[in-house]
């Protein structure tokens, strides 16, 4: 299975800043394996959306979109689970 291109969202770099670095290695180690598998098992549809998706990385939340027919993968944000679904 050949991977998917990897892209991100302006405002990532902006939530990855908010984030201590002892929890940014694991959230860029998931993000990474998606390239390889958009869907591992936890990763949930959001509902509401036809391509988003949302994979736990302890306690923050990495949300993304996949494009199956481009081979593409989105992340649009990374927050902390109790701030994740709002304003989506």
């Amino acid at each position: 299975m050949s991977g998917y291109e990897l892209s991100f969202k302006p405002s990532v770099e902006k939530d990855l800043r908010k984030i201590s670095r002892k929890f940014q290695e694991a959230i860029f180690d998931k993000i990474i394996s998606l390239a390889d598998q958009p869907r591992p098992n936890g990763a949930v549809k959001l509902t509401g959306s036809e391509f988003l998706y949302r994979i736990r990385s302890g306690e923050y939340r990495i949300v993304y979109e996949i494009d199956d027919g481009s081979k593409k993968l989105t992340i649009h944000y990374i927050r902390h689970r109790k701030d994740a679904y709002r304003d989506l």
